[in-house]
């Protein structure tokens, strides 16, 4: 596929083409190209709708490609280095869930991480495989989960030599990037497949600064969120396979049990221009958006009170390199937690930020951003750490080591659950997740014991008022646990 020309759209060729044909429509969706939604379609423009179209011979069809989507699904692949390349239109949580799918049976292990996102949750009930879980460097100055040590990788090989996969993030959230070239060569060495969640590195392959990708490194499967930091549209992500172990057969019967069979042409296509615009001026358009990160940053820390982390964390326990267009700002010199400053920003300065934790406050910086926003964003820090005054908060929150694992998460995901007080829990079962920020590490998970430690812990990050996610009870009074009523 070296000879690809990376000029071309085919798919989206296709839609355009489809659409200035004006096709006489008798086929789903139901709204025929916006008038049987003229509401929606007055705000958001004809042209999109008109290209909201269904599988059919001229379009391709997305769970067996054959013409135009197969074309494009090629380019995509030659432009990351892969061998297979898959549109997926739920996000990357369809990719990390088809990964795990694809590599591992009912009762295989798999290592990863702890503070892996929750569709790696979903994909291990779905896949029934066993997770062998390594804790991630914390870093207590910044209050973040950093990435995991060869070390803690081999310790997890030795002692589960017949795991079937090795499962990373490249990069976390915050930006913080593993030594993958060292995992993908000890993982291979043991025979394990290498599947690397690069929901926020799709953008990665394409300037020299940014940390090495996953099918740069030799990984055999990489789940990207091109509409992320790529440019494509929300939930349009991409599969990349190259693999001597995984075969792309096995990949594609997969992806058929969960992809849907009415694929977006919208998200589609622009997976294909996104692809396009990056192989013609990614290069440059990241070499803006970094010096962006790069200006803002050496503003924001000028601020007393605060402090945007990022290439010096590189070297610490679980650091070997930082993707500087996460822009993470550490808000607790100025006594505020990082939920308050997001709230602050949003009510008070009409600045909405990507998440919060207790300590931090992330914003995300793409090909999309102008120097002009990011003067705002400095300018509404400035002002906030002024009035606060510097004054420093500090939670005490350590986490607990890993729960022992009794049973699977599969089987604690169809076993009967009982609804239990938190505090009358010890020594059950959960049935269900609870996940903290920060620093973004799973307190318990499905088919894990619960301790006294972990309900001490659950109690203090209410105290905190951290968000707590996966439970069925919001406020986490009550837990799901094994067990009939």
């Amino acid at each position: 596929m070296i000879g690809l020309d990376q000029n071309k759209t085919p798919l989206f060729d296709a839609v355009r083409k489809y659409v200035e044909d004006k096709v006489v429509q008798f086929h789903v969706p139901g709204h025929k190209q916006g008038r049987g939604i003229p509401e929606f379609c007055e705000f958001v423009g004809e042209r999109v709708l008109q290209m909201d179209a269904n599988g059919m011979e001229d379009l391709d069809f997305a769970n067996n490609p054959t013409s135009v989507i197969y074309e494009a699904e090629r380019l995509m692949a030659n432009i990351f280095g892969a061998q297979n390349a898959y549109f997926l239109v739920n996000g990357t949580t369809a990719g990390v869930q088809a990964m795990i799918m694809s590599a591992c049976e009912p009762g295989d292990k798999i290592i990863l991480p702890r503070n892996a996102h929750k569709s790696t949750i979903g994909g291990i009930i779905l896949s029934g495989a066993m997770p062998i879980y390594i804790q991630p460097e914390i870093n207590e100055k910044i209050g973040i989960a950093m990435g995991i040590t060869e070390e803690s990788l081999k310790k997890a090989i030795k002692e589960n030599p017949h795991a079937k996969a090795v499962f990373l993030i490249n990069p976390t959230y915050y930006g913080i990037a593993s030594d993958l070239k060292s995992v993908v060569r000890i993982a291979h060495r043991n025979n394990m497949a290498v599947l690397v969640d690069e929901a926020h590195g799709a953008h990665m392959s394409f300037h020299d600064d940014f940390p090495l990708t996953a099918m740069e490194v030799g990984a055999d499967m990489s789940a990207a969120s091109m509409h992320k930091t790529a440019g494509s549209m929300t939930q349009s992500s991409v599969l990349l396979l190259r693999s001597n172990v995984i075969s792309p057969d096995r990949v594609k019967q997969v992806l058929n049990l969960t992809h849907t069979t009415s694929s977006s042409y919208v998200l589609m296509t622009s997976l294909d221009i996104a692809r396009k615009q990056l192989a013609a001026k990614g290069s440059d358009l990241l070499e803006e958006t970094l010096y962006l990160a790069r200006l803002a940053r050496e503003e924001i820390n000028k601020i007393d009170g605060l402090y945007a982390f990022g290439k010096e964390l590189v070297g610490a326990p679980g650091c070997n390199d930082f993707d500087e267009t996460k822009l993470g700002i550490n808000v607790a010199g100025i006594g505020l937690t990082g939920y308050q400053m997001e709230k602050k920003l949003r009510k008070e300065y009409n600045i909405q930020v990507e998440m919060s934790d207790l300590y931090n406050i992330l914003a995300i910086l793409t090909i999309g951003d102008r120097k002009e926003d990011l003067e705002i964003l400095v300018n509404a820090l400035k002002d906030i750490a002024q009035k606060q005054g510097a004054r420093e908060y500090r939670a005490t929150t350590i986490v607990p080591n890993n729960p022992k694992l009794i049973v699977s998460p599969r089987d604690a995901f169809y076993s009967d659950k009982k609804v239990v007080a938190l505090e009358n829990s010890i020594g059950e079962i959960s049935g269900e997740m609870v996940m903290a920020y920060p620093p973004g590490i799973p307190v318990i998970c499905m088919g894990e014991r619960i301790s006294q430690e972990i309900i001490d812990y659950i109690k203090l990050l209410k105290e905190e008022k951290c968000a707590l996610q996966g439970t069925a009870d919001p406020y986490v009074n009550e837990i799901r646990v094994l067990g009939r009523e």
